[in-house]
């Protein structure tokens, strides 16, 4: 629905330029030449997709300010703007440095804008050092842009760009509840009665499990959610040979327009692609007939951040933002799970990856699945980012890429999760209702199942640090010591991994 309001508010805002009215859609201080500055959706995308193919990310502030004003325009006048000295992405107690610049950006704003503190001021983070403004103004822009203490500017609402690669990728890789029936090649069955993955044996998981089946470690997963009506993710977690842990479910997206409602929507997944991951991750070893997750026995924390596997609005990047710094502020939590993104930085969830990050979490997330971008597009963010490690799929060929998912110098690690003879016939998981399964590929299953072997990892060695953890997941890889150029350290043996 979010999505669909976004391109009505276009179509809106292109109709009122052919119009040539800017006051129905710019506040009265915008003069008209300045209007006249205001870019297309075509234009800015345009710029955009330069940026990308010279750059690999989008520097928001150094933007021509008309372009920067424009996408802002076009993403409800909200500009996301990150204060304090380079790096400085959060604070747990505002010092009076950083209070001062912040104070200066609202007064800057204010005055430019031509209105009171609390008609521009959307938000103001208390962990992060971010707040959100709201900016009509082509003189606000470039008084922003010339201040020292703002890290970046960000049209936080602007989601136009990947429009069609959301579709795609929803059908292919993303959203789905329907159930599928799964080849019987594609599993064999296992105590008590659960169906073990194909690539399960492949990556050795079930030797592992002789050693370490995740009891103790708590995965957070951020993603859409968990259905309610899959029992095995819910009431049934503790049934056959998993007991004695727990799932919780929490909800940061919300699913309305900011001006219109701040009621967070719920945690329940209404695209299917959360309850995909939570499976892959954590579905129990059951005595139904269903696939069994990697770690079976750890504790599962889910939060519905998002609508669907594209970053591309407001709602889904604070909602990412928020489960981020809810997940790193919980001492149970070991691991976080990421099978999300966007092609650039997004300045909030930047600042609470690092957050997280601080707090000592091992942060997953998938290098890319699209159908756009693999030719020509590396590692998206947040898997890019150097406090993350960045996963992708393969097929069962050798390295060979999955038909849509990205590869590049950013990734670390491999999953093999595609058939190379069949691109339909990928991992089996539990499916959006109880008693259904569906098969799940990209990067996103191979981004859980790493996070399900780490958690092996942990519960095999409890007082181990983050970082000895990931070098045991290194010296598991298949090139370790050395990196493969697309690869990273390939195919994590999980058997040696515990060991």
């Amino acid at each position: 629905m979010k999505k669909i309001t976004l391109l009505v508010l276009g179509l809106i805002f292109i109709y009122s330029c052919s119009k040539e009215d800017p006051s129905e859609i710019v506040d009265s201080n915008t003069t008209s030449q300045e209007f006249q500055k205001l870019l297309s959706i075509e234009e800015i995308n345009a710029y955009m997709e330069s940026e990308l193919k010279q750059n690999g990310d989008i520097v928001w502030k150094n933007a021509p300010a008309n372009v920067l004003l424009s996408a802002i325009a076009l993403g409800g006048d909200i500009a996301s703007v990150g204060y304090g000295n380079k790096g400085e992405s959060f604070s747990n107690k505002k010092s009076a440095r950083l209070n001062s610049a912040r104070t200066k950006i609202y007064d800057v704003v204010g005055a430019l804008e031509g209105a009171k503190q609390s008609n521009v001021v959307v938000s103001a983070d208390d962990i992060l050092n971010v707040t959100e403004v709201k900016i009509t103004s082509l003189k606000t822009i470039e008084a922003l842009q010339a201040m020292d203490d703002v890290r970046y500017i960000d049209p936080i609402g602007y989601g136009f760009y990947l429009e069609k690669e959301t579709s795609n990728q929803q059908k292919s890789a993303g959203c789905g509840q329907s159930g599928q029936t799964i080849n019987s090649g594609d599993y064999r069955v296992i105590s008590p009665n659960a169906r073990l993955p194909w690539n399960f044996d492949i990556h050795k998981v079930p030797q592992a499990w002789n050693l370490s089946t995740g009891s103790g470690i708590t995965v957070g997963l951020i993603d859409t959610g968990i259905s309610a009506n899959q029992n095995l993710l819910g009431n049934g977690f503790n049934d056959g040979a998993s007991n004695g842990r727990s799932v919780q479910r929490f909800g940061t997206f919300i699913d309305s327009p900011w001006w219109w409602s701040n009621n967070i929507d719920g945690p329940n997944d209404r695209c299917g692609h959360g309850t995909q991951m939570a499976s892959a991750i954590a579905s129990p070893r059951n005595n139904d007939f269903m696939p069994v997750g990697v770690a079976y026995n750890c504790n599962l924390v889910a939060y519905r951040g998002t609508e669907d596997v594209v970053l591309n609005d407001y709602h889904e990047r604070k909602g990412v933002s928020n489960a981020l710094k809810d997940l790193g502020n919980r001492g149970d939590v070991k691991i976080i799970s990421m099978s999300v993104g966007y092609p650039w930085s997004i300045g909030n969830v930047k600042d609470a990856v690092r957050y997280a990050y601080s707090r000592g979490k091992m942060i997953v997330a998938a290098g890319g699945t699209s159908t756009t971008f693999t030719n020509w597009y590396g590692v998206i963010f947040p898997a890019s980012m150097s406090e993350t490690i960045a996963v992708t799929g393969i097929k069962d060929n050798g390295y060979n890429r999955c038909n849509i998912c990205h590869d590049g110098s950013k990734i670390d690690f491999t999953i093999v999760m595609q058939r190379a003879g069949d691109s339909n016939r990928n991992v089996p998981v539990l499916g959006f209702n109880t008693g259904s399964q569906a098969y799940v590929g990209g990067s996103s299953v191979a981004t859980a199942m790493t996070a399900g072997i780490a958690a092996l990892v942990w519960a095999r060695n409890p007082n181990m640090s983050r970082e000895q953890v990931l070098d045991k997941l290194k010296r598991a890889g298949e090139f370790y010591p050395n990196r493969n150029g697309k690869f990273g350290y390939g195919n994590i043996d999980a058997l040696k991994a515990v060991q």
